[in-house]
């Protein structure tokens, strides 16, 4: 898991909760685009994690 996409998912959760609280939907927005930004990088991480799996395996690679 990344850890880069997982603060961003964090941070973007809670400036979310930030914006609802204060009526701020500017805040509000950011916060949903960070959070969803963050779950893009943890899945594309994974992903890349999988790939080099995969190739470790075909080249006998432990």
């Amino acid at each position: 898991m990344s850890d880069n996409g997982t603060f961003d998912r964090i941070a973007g959760k809670a400036k979310e909760a930030a914006g609802k609280v204060t009526g701020n939907k500017e805040t509000e927005t950011e916060g949903k685009l960070q959070h969803a930004e963050g779950k893009v990088k943890e899945v594309a991480e994974d992903a890349k994690d999988a790939v080099k799996g995969a190739v470790n395996r075909l080249k006998g690679d432990k």
